[in-house]
């Protein structure tokens, strides 16, 4: 199967020498949409993600692997040679890391001058917290993203999704897109340095600053009670968000009459509820703890609420009528573990799942041998 022939992408070739999240997740993207990324392994050290038989398969479908022991002269010079060929190449060791081993930005550079190396790092090349080790809950830490509260308690929970990695990724993609091209129509490549915890703070910060002189930051506007998760009677959770006054409006009087606390107009403007969130939710807490959800659904459908049932576990995702529809869910060709589609509909179409993840150097004399020949 073949990379789609509408993508400006195919044609890019990639090699990722990255590890464990950041850096496979972005080539991952890139690769989806039709880039050629090879995955560059030593041969006695692979990527440690490789224990996780499923984590491994989804992060490098669509890649193939070359063995290279970069620590010996041998393989440094075989990776110059395929940089190249190449238009750019994703890393993610520690600032310095590559300098040392004599394949930093001047020496790939020297060996294709529109190279674009794209370091993804904690912190960043440079700063004081440069050299510092760190990892996902480390970057969201001083990103902001703790700094806007989540609900009316004030309460911060550690994220079970690697939120920090993810978003850094997608900007190292994104930055990709754009400096490759450039880099083709004018010569010259660059160096692009992605600090994860600056990636993450570009999505938190402007929520964070909006609070910026609260004493409380449980007094933002973003903080509100009738925007939240609730309890239903039979322990399953649904989210509401009654933003505009209009569908606060067409809950509560349709509800009313089975809830006579709704029949109060109190709270009928945005700012009225915002300001009184803290009733609000307390309400609604009680409303919706008095009936299953099975009750809910159809009534909040009805009246056209923005409402949705919360998945809390992964059969619910994998089931959900809405996900099943738009196909957003495959078992790949090699039937490995389910997968989530790149998630964007071309109106040219876009097979997800073209190549399966390579074993260790599966592909090494063929890119060789097809990338030094061109």
């Amino acid at each position: 199967m073949s990379a789609p022939d509408w993508s400006s992408l195919v044609g890019t070739r990639v090699l990722d020498l990255s590890r464990l999240l950041p850096g496979p997740f972005a080539t991952s993207l890139l690769a989806d949409l039709g880039a050629d990324v090879v995955k560059v392994e030593d041969p006695g050290r692979p990527d440690p993600v490789r224990h996780d038989r499923e984590a491994f398969a989804r992060l490098h479908r669509n890649k193939r692997s070359v063995s290279l022991d970069l620590h010996g002269a041998a393989g440094r010079r075989e990776l110059l040679r395929l940089v190249a060929a190449a238009d750019a190449v994703v890393e993610n060791h520690r600032p310095g890391v590559l300098d040392a081993l004599g394949l930093g930005y001047r020496e790939l550079s020297r060996a294709n001058p529109r190279i674009v190396l794209c370091s993804l790092t904690g912190y960043g090349q440079t700063g004081p917290y440069a050299d510092k080790p760190g990892h996902d809950l480390n970057f969201l830490g001083l990103s902001g993203f703790f700094a806007t509260p989540g609900g009316r308690d004030g309460r911060t929970a550690r994220p079970g999704t690697r939120v920090g990695d993810l978003i850094g990724a997608m900007y190292a993609a994104l930055a990709l897109a754009v400096a490759v091209p450039g880099a083709r129509r004018t010569g010259r490549g660059q160096h692009l340095d992605l600090s994860l915890t600056e990636a993450a703070t570009a999505w938190c910060a402007p929520f964070a600053l909006a609070a910026r002189d609260l004493a409380d930051p449980t007094d933002s506007s973003l903080v509100q009670g009738d925007n939240d998760l609730f309890e239903t009677a039979d322990g399953r959770l649904l989210s509401l968000a009654t933003f505009e006054d209009k569908f606060w409006h067409a809950f509560r009087t349709a509800l009313a009459p089975e809830f006579p606390a709704l029949a109060d107009d109190a709270w009928d403007a945005r700012a009225h509820r915002t300001a009184a969130r803290h009733q609000v939710g307390r309400l609604l807490g009680e409303v919706f703890r008095a009936r299953e959800l099975a009750w809910w659904q159809p009534r909040l459908d009805a009246l056209n609420a923005p409402w949705a049932p919360v998945h809390t576990h992964a059969r619910q995702l994998l089931d959900d009528p809405h996900a099943r529809a738009r196909d957003l869910f495959a078992d790949p060709p090699d039937a490995g573990p389910p997968q989530v589609r790149f998630p964007v509909r071309f109106g040219q179409g876009l097979e997800s799942f073209r190549r399966p993840a390579p074993a260790p150097g599966e592909h090494t004399a063929e890119v060789l041998a097809q990338w030094l020949a061109d």
